[in-house]
């Protein structure tokens, strides 16, 4: 008899959970049944930024063929919420009253866009322990955010953005993380006026050290994007429109100044979707805390993959039960979680899970290279020469706009910043990929970006076995080999081994390697 699967949320992570269990579909292994909130069939979210801005149309978004698993025999409730799980009874009730039972149960609900605390949004907050009700209030409070207000999470935002983008309006960005920096960046390209407030020092100051973050800041003014740094958000002002209806007008913030603005764009990071999980006894922190294999600590027919699934030891809790660590917030990990599970709940057998090497952030930007890995906060003059402990090189030429951090122990590198570095950083993401040592001359590495680049790099960025998308672990050699099999097209590379279809920071890389093999030797 068909193991019944119900997973609750289709995005990309449920959808690649989706594709895993195809096979047991269609053998008759598993009964599977899909509830998402959305109407749409799933779409890239992290790509939103590139359709708010017109870099790319709506179909471009898309991730997967609902009619491929529907003629599998997958059952999907679309436009639908799940309010309230039996664990008792394995059953789960629908916003519309219907019941749907099941023998294994998987969350994928993913997360929600934090609304900060700020006069005037204070009834559109979310309290994390509220019900889930029907599907178009998932994310409200007791009322939606104001008109002129968006969080950029879902396709509704985006079409929101892309009007202000179109018709030239100022937008404020409230947050300078890589999302709304990558925003803030493209917009302005596209014509629109911006302004970025934030109150650290720097922008994207959960990836890049201080000093990165200030000349990632002087780049982003060079190019039009007004930087407010130290800039502590209060409240929003609204003006009033011929019908009454009230708009966001302004950004308060503490020292009294008004960020005038048309749009609204919060990008203060997120929170897991766990309310239901909480709600129904299971274990929850972060997210939903879940073991290596994505099995719940409280429940063994639950499991939670995504943005809302909080992976850990049970052993790593504390003497009050705080759990470190949360939710990735990547979709790479993501993919992996629900490929595991894909196995598991079609053989019955645990996959080995590999440790999960700490991500390689890139910020997706015309003329301005960003990229960070690993641990970046050592202070440079923590470790005096010899010593043990992590040693840190700085280089920095601000007036250029260019700036290099490495982090190694024992020579490793374990963490690294690069600005306005491209080829520096592309050289430090494999060797911080492949655990290496750098060269004892760490300033040889510098002159991969002089204009008269000529030495050797340590590593070929293009050998075989060097990684390409990290979100799905595509390596070079997989491409040359999708290549020779079909069209030397980003498209076709895409369709053959799903590399750029993530966060689209590696489709330049991609391109960049079908040219090289394009050449004639």
């Amino acid at each position: 008899m068909a193991e019944r699967v119900v997973l609750v949320g289709y995005g990309p992570v449920g959808a690649r959970l989706v594709e895993g269990l195809l096979p047991a579909v269609r053998e008759g292994r598993v009964d599977l049944t899909v509830v998402g909130a959305e109407p749409h069939d799933v779409y890239n979210r992290v790509l939103l930024a590139e359709y708010a801005v017109g870099r790319m149309e709506r179909d471009a978004l898309d991730m997967s063929d609902r009619r491929v698993a529907e003629d599998a025999g997958v059952t999907f409730a679309l436009g639908t919420t799940v309010v309230g799980i039996d664990r008792d009874l394995r059953v789960v009730r629908l916003h519309d009253g219907i019941r749907i039972p099941y023998d294994r149960l998987v969350l994928a609900t993913g997360a929600r866009a934090n609304v900060p605390t700020l006069a005037g949004l204070e009834r559109a907050q979310r309290h994390r322990s509220a019900r889930p009700t029907d599907p178009s209030a998932l994310d409200q409070g007791t009322a939606p955010l104001p008109r002129g207000v968006v969080a950029l999470r879902d396709l509704a935002d985006a079409e929101h953005v892309r009007a202000a983008v179109s018709a030239g309006q100022r937008i404020v960005v409230l947050g300078a993380g890589v999302l709304g920096m990558e925003l803030a960046l493209a917009a302005a390209e596209a014509g629109a006026e911006v302004v970025v407030a934030y109150h650290s020092a720097a922008p994207m100051n959960r990836t890049l050290d201080e000093n990165g973050g200030k000349v990632l800041a002087a780049a982003a003014s060079a190019v039009g994007v007004e930087m407010m740094h130290h800039a502590r958000a209060e409240s929003i002002v609204q003006r009033y429109d011929d019908h009454g209806q009230a708009w966001f007008d302004g950004l308060v913030c503490a020292d009294g100044k008004v960020l005038a603005g048309d749009l609204l764009v919060l990008s203060c990071g997120v929170g897991a979707r766990a309310e239901l999980a909480s709600i129904a006894g299971l274990a929850t922190s972060a997210g939903v805390l879940v073991d290596a294999a994505s099995r719940s600590w409280t429940d063994p027919n639950v499991f939670a993959i995504g943005d809302c699934a909080h992976v850990a030891d049970p052993a790593e809790a504390d003497a009050d039960g705080r759990v470190p660590g949360g939710p990735s917030g990547l979709v790479g990990p993501g993919w992996r979680q629900a490929d595991r599970l894909a196995a598991l709940l079609s053989t019955g057998v645990d996959v080995p899970t590999p440790v999960e090497r700490p991500g390689v952030v890139m910020l997706k930007a015309e003329r301005i290279d960003v990229v960070a890995g690993g641990a970046v906060e050592a202070d440079p003059f923590s470790h005096a020469p010899g010593c043990h402990g992590p040693q840190v090189t700085l280089w920095a030429d601000p007036a250029r706009g260019a700036y290099v951090k490495l982090v190694t122990v024992e020579g490793v590198l374990t963490g690294f910043v690069a600005v306005g570095m491209p080829r520096t950083g592309a050289e430090l993401t494999l060797l911080f990929e492949r655990g290496s040592e750098l060269p004892a001359d760490r300033s040889s590495l510098l002159r991969l970006d002089a204009p008269d680049a000529g030495m050797a790099v340590v590593a070929d960025p293009f050998a075989a076995d060097a990684t390409v998308c990290w979100c799905n672990g595509v390596s070079a050699g997989a491409i040359r080999e999708a290549v020779s099999a079909g069209e030397p097209t980003v498209a076709c590379v895409k369709a053959a081994t799903r590399a750029g279809t993530g966060c689209g920071g590696c489709v330049g890389r991609i391109s960049e390697l079908l040219a090289r093999e394009a050449v004639p030797a």
